[in-house]
């Protein structure tokens, strides 16, 4: 029987990628619930709606068709928006969305339900404290900000994103104070997550360590 694996951490810390990675391998399916949020964001930053109107992001979200591909592209509406909500105006509008606790609960039950059979790997900021708090393997990935400035800068670049360094690090660290200190579901390690600090390891290493510890927790 397939079992839940929650991944936690601050932005551009790798998760993403070490999820998908892990999902290939495992034949999981991988949940980016802050593909989510971005999505979220897109939409109201589109349509110009307040991301700070909490019952107008709520009633948003309601209405809205999204849909979760297991390939990780993110349709909105019937456009693809992969790639369009990975810019830094978006991961901050991602973060200020977040906040809100009904866009947060709202997209929680989402998750929550698309998880109830198991077989997902999800990566997010709550995924170990709140949306699968029963999963038997929680990894919290942490690098430093300037570690992943350069991550993100090179992602950005390899995409044709016009970007520097020092923005980038700029956000990084003000999207790190509003993601642990917001009132909701806070950015924080859950009680029996295994930390791993990525920053100087490469992705196959960061791989490794999580199989390693997916073995030791479940057996398999």
């Amino acid at each position: 029987m397939k079992f839940n694996i929650a991944i936690d951490g601050p932005s551009a810390a790798g998760k993403s990628t070490i999820a998908d990675i892990l999902a290939e391998r495992l034949g999981y399916n991988h949940l980016d619930t802050g593909a989510m949020y971005r999505a979220v964001a897109y939409k109201a930053l589109r349509d110009g709606t307040d991301l700070e109107d909490e019952e107008a992001i709520v009633e948003m979200i309601g209405g809205m068709d999204l849909v979760m591909n297991a390939d990780g592209t993110v349709i909105l509406e019937g456009e693809d928006v992969s790639e369009a909500i990975r810019t830094e105006e978006i991961s901050m509008g991602a973060s200020t969305v977040s906040k809100l606790q009904g866009c947060r609960e709202a997209l929680v039950a989402m998750q929550q339900k698309i998880c109830e059979e198991g077989g997902y790997i999800l990566d997010g900021r709550d995924i170990g404290t709140v949306v699968l708090k029963d999963a038997p393997v929680k990894i919290y990935m942490v690098a430093s900000p300037e570690a992943r400035a350069e991550r993100r800068l090179k992602q950005n670049l390899e995409k044709g994103i016009e970007s520097d360094y020092e923005t980038i690090l700029e956000d990084i660290i003000k999207r790190d104070y509003q993601d642990t200190h917001r009132e909701h579901s806070p950015l924080r390690k859950a009680d029996d997550a295994v930390e791993i600090d990525t920053s100087y390891m490469t992705i196959e290493e960061v791989v490794d360590a999580v199989l390693e510890i997916i073995r030791e927790k479940t057996g398999e």
